[in-house]
Formats: C-alpha cells, sequence, structure tokens
C-alpha cells in the first residue's frame, strides 16, 4: 500500500529575516484523519479563520494530540519528562515559527530563553506540534509560509486521484520493493 505523503515542487531555504509584525498567530483547530494509509493533518488557523496551514503528522503525533484535546479525561501526556527536564534547567520555550519546507517536511523553529547553547533549535513539524500544543507554545507562521504550504493539500488530491483511478501504482513492480 502505498503511504500518501506531501511533495513539495521545489526546496524552499529557511527564511530567519522575518518581522515579527509578518507573523501570524496560528492555534490548533483541529485534526483531519481518514482511515486510509494517508497522514493525518494537524489544522492550525489564526483567529480570525482567515490563515489556515495544515501540517502533516505521523500517527503518534495525531494520537498524542487527541489525548490532549479531551477534556473527559484527566490529560495524559507523553511530554512529562521534557517539560520537567526544561523546567528544572530553568529554560523555557517562547514560541514556534515555521520556517522552511524540505522535501515532504515542514520545519519548525523553537525558540528558547536561558538555554546555555542556543537561542533556538529547528525541528521537523510533525515531531514537535503536540509538544507545543502541551507546553501552550505559541505558534506561528508566516502568510508566504501559509501560501506556499497551500501547494501541499493540491498536490495530495492529485496523487490520491491517480491512485484511485490507477490502483496498479500501488502493485510491487520490482521483486525488491515490497
Amino acid at each position: 500500500m502505498i503511504d500518501a505523503d506531501f511533495f513539495f515542487s521545489k526546496q524552499q531555504d529557511e527564511r530567519v529575516d522575518f518581522n515579527d509584525k509578518d507573523l501570524i498567530q496560528l492555534n490548533p483547530y483541529g485534526l483531519s484523519l481518514t482511515n486510509d494509509a494517508s497522514r493525518p493533518f494537524l489544522i492550525l488557523k489564526d483567529d480570525s479563520g482567515e490563515y489556515v496551514l495544515p501540517v502533516p503528522i505521523n500517527q503518534l503525533e495525531a494520537g498524542v494530540t487527541l489525548t490532549q484535546s479531551t477534556n473527559s479525561a484527566p490529560p495524559l501526556t507523553t511530554h512529562k519528562f521534557a517539560e520537567r527536564l526544561l523546567a528544572s534547567l530553568d529554560i523555557t520555550l517562547e514560541r514556534a515559527v515555521f520556517v522552511e519546507i524540505k522535501g515532504v517536511h515542514q520545519l519548525v523553529r523553537v525558540y528558547m530563553n536561558k538555554h546555555p547553547q542556543y537561542q533556538s533549535m529547528k525541528f521537523r513539524a510533525d515531531e514537535v506540534m503536540s509538544l507545543c500544543i502541551h507546553m501552550k507554545i505559541p505558534i506561528f507562521a508566516t502568510k508566504s509560509y501559509i501560501n506556499k504550504s497551500k501547494v501541499m493539500n493540491a498536490e495530495l488530491v492529485n496523487i490520491a486521484k491517480d491512485v484511485r483511478e490507477n490502483p496498479s501504482l500501488l502493485n510491487r513492480a520490482h521483486s525488491y520493493l515490497m
């Protein structure tokens, strides 16, 4: 079975020269889950609903994010260790800013205070979104980044359409392939 993923037309360099006024704060809005092999999306929106950023995440991050969002049970988290470790080192995470698209991944720069060596670190978005949500770290992107990310949805739809129209794409074409 093929794992539907996002493919970006061209690699983009990280943009770190943005002004704070260029940043749009995004909030978790929901998760888009399917019962096929495609990756779940974390949907981020600004307060006005004008800007929407779909973030493809892995199934584990989606599960953790779902668990964090429930109000019916005591919150369970896989981030308690990281939260306590950061607190014991007096390191605070200030904000997460989407900065780059590389291959099939969106990259986020997490800015922090009081780290002995770094002011920020860059991570794949699908690896840190649930941590950012759990620790209530403000999440930002520029309008330009949001617009570039719209390519993901269009390309995913085309990939899914191609597979539906030609299911033989899922067949093993070579004995070395699974």
